[in-house]
């Protein structure tokens, strides 16, 4: 620990604090826009600036680490200054449209801006025509909304190790673009958002499908259902006020029934399918010398990752389809013959918490009835944005529960949404059957939980070791696919999510600003609520789903039978980085 003063008043910090850090452990919030925790740390902003006593000119305090003795301030009216000076130069150029913008009430130079009373500015920069890039399948990137701080790059290079965007040109001419100002869709970009949720404005922002939602439920030639996400609902009440970490799972089922949805359901129907699916494909490699590791599919930022820059792990992969494209696929062939129509007359809408399914209702090999599994998928932030303009009051709603037969889970379904739910649901049901469907056979494995980028366990099922891994995060993928690469490890079932921490911190989540995500693991907090509403379920295996048990007599007979891989499997195709 070291003495510091903070604005005339004596403080005891840790050692190796920065100034910010210090500073939030005071209860002292200094404001910052570039900077974001253990991934882009660069000062550039001077947002954050502070008064040092003996230093010669104001400091970054995202950069720079406390001594004994310092004398730190935070608020003198040259910093202040400062700051309102800065935000007038970052204002000189952006587009200021802030009442349209879909980032208004929840940007972060907007906010600041009010906080230091910036309205207009003494500065007039230039403003170049700049043309959107809409190429993508999941997302706009609009650079005369672009502030430069970088936050997108390292979220791009850092956490998911990729980098197909950076800073292009010098001086005034700089932008964030693609390497030779190439479209995005014609990078290696596996569409996983990150760089949204990272930004602190409206320059990246995903693609808004609502108006197709609207269109589909008007037309009185359509039934229209929609499917959530197990991690939307433990998100979705930010976007209303609510502390992160709130389960508004029946708040949520009564907004979409009051959208006018002819049915809702949850995706932890087929989350619960896909178990049945993937824990039998597991079992039928180890047992008849398949190919090991299985890896998970659930991922589609994942999938596209691996076809980009590992195909040689194609075999690996599972051939299940995302719950997201099972839950399509059995809408379009068994709950169509069900109702008695035609699948075309049926419109498949998904609520996910992740950009990259907007890219994977386009992928082929996923259209079980020969018209797309899954037509319209919208984000969270779509959905909170569809429940405010119907004026729906989300906070009023009552708890409603899902239609039948597709809209039951168990508690195996739901922890799909946070990084090692996958494995842990897989292993609930691969052990109940190794151990020759024992009823006291074990629930948790809590080896494979938490937000660490990588993990490992063995276990010690009916006499053999089975040893497995998680990932999320596509740099921790990447580390962990060499180690397998190279022998240095070995496994046979390996997990693999796109995003830190998994679904709950998709890219299509509710925006938490840097001020939050710097301080509180917003993984952490709504992974504790899928694992609450896990332990409170009565039904904790995917095999104990009676509507799961209901479809394999009716429908599929088994599981990874003939009718099942025709409906709930798909393939893959290694894919060229650039065109």
């Amino acid at each position: 620990m070291v003495n510091i003063k903070i604005n005339g008043v004596d403080y005891s910090v840790a050692d190796g604090s920065t100034i910010l850090e210090a500073a939030r452990a005071a209860g002292i919030k200094i404001p910052t826009l570039c900077y974001l925790k253990d991934i882009n740390a660069i000062g550039a902003c001077r947002i954050c600036v502070v008064e040092v006593k003996g230093a010669r000119t104001p400091v970054a305090a995202c950069v720079y680490p406390v001594n004994e003795g310092m004398e730190i301030f935070t608020n003198t009216p040259k910093i202040i200054e400062s700051r309102k000076t800065t935000l007038e130069l970052i204002l000189s150029n952006h587009k200021k449209e802030c009442l349209s913008c879909v980032r208004s009430g929840s940007c972060e130079l907007q906010e600041l801006c009010y906080e230091y009373g910036v309205d207009e500015t003494n500065f007039v920069g230039e403003n170049p025509a700049v043309e959107m890039d809409e190429s993508a399948a999941h997302m706009v990137r609009d650079n005369s909304k672009c502030i430069l701080c970088r936050r997108c790059v390292a979220a791009c290079a850092v956490t998911q190790g990729i980098g197909v965007i950076g800073a292009n040109e010098r001086g005034f001419a700089t932008q964030i673009a693609s390497p030779f100002d190439m479209d995005l869709a014609d990078t290696a970009c596996v569409s996983c958002g990150q760089c949204i949720t990272a930004c602190p404005t409206g320059a990246l922002r995903e693609k808004d499908d609502t108006d197709k939602v609207r269109d589909a439920i008007a037309d009185p030639d359509k039934i229209v259902v929609v499917q959530a996400a197990p991690a939307v609902r433990a998100s979705l009440g930010e976007a209303f006020g609510m502390p992160i970490g709130t389960n508004v799972e029946g708040k949520m089922i009564a907004a979409m029934r009051r959208l006018g949805f002819d049915k809702v359901f949850d995706t932890n129907f087929s989350a619960d399918l896909t178990i049945m699916e993937e824990a039998t494909e597991f079992l039928n490699r180890v047992q008849n010398g398949g190919k090991l590791p299985l890896i998970t599919s659930c991922s589609p930022g994942w999938i596209r990752y691996c076809e980009n820059y590992f195909p040689e792990f194609l075999d690996n992969l599972s051939t299940c389809k995302s719950p997201q494209q099972m839950f399509g696929a059995v809408v379009k062939t068994y709950y169509a013959e069900k109702l008695g129509k035609d699948p075309k007359d049926i419109i498949s809408v998904s609520v996910m918490p992740c950009t990259a399914k907007k890219y994977e209702i386009r992928r082929d090999d996923q259209s079980a009835a020969g018209v797309p599994d899954v037509d319209i998928t919208i984000t969270t932030r779509e959905l909170s944005r569809m429940i405010k303009q119907a004026g729906i009051m989300f906070e009023d709603l009552p708890d409603e529960k899902c239609d039948s037969p597709l809209g039951s889970g168990t508690g195996a379904a739901v922890i799909f949404g946070a990084t090692g739910g996958v494995m842990e649901a897989a292993l609930r049901t691969a052990v109940w059957k190794l151990t020759g469907e024992n009823s006291d056979s074990p629930v948790e494995f809590k080896d494979v939980r938490g937000v660490e980028g990588i993990k490992e366990a063995e276990y010690d099922v009916a006499g053999k070791k089975v040893r497995v891994a998680v990932a999320s995060g596509l740099a921790n993928a990447k580390a962990l696919l060499r180690k397998v690469q190279s022998g240095e490890a070995s496994y046979d079932f390996i997990e693999i999510m796109g995003c830190p921490g998994g679904c709950v911190n998709g890219g299509g989540q509710i925006i938490q600003p840097a001020s939050v995500r710097n301080f509180v693991d917003i993984r952490a907090e709504r992974a504790k609520v899928l694992y609450g509403i896990d332990e409170k379920n009565p039904l904790r295996r995917s095999h104990e789903n009676p509507d799961v048990q209901a479809l394999y007599k009716e429908y599929f007979g088994e599981p990874n039978s003939h009718k099942a891989h025709e409906v709930l499997h798909t393939s893959y195709q290694a894919k060229k980085l650039y065109k």
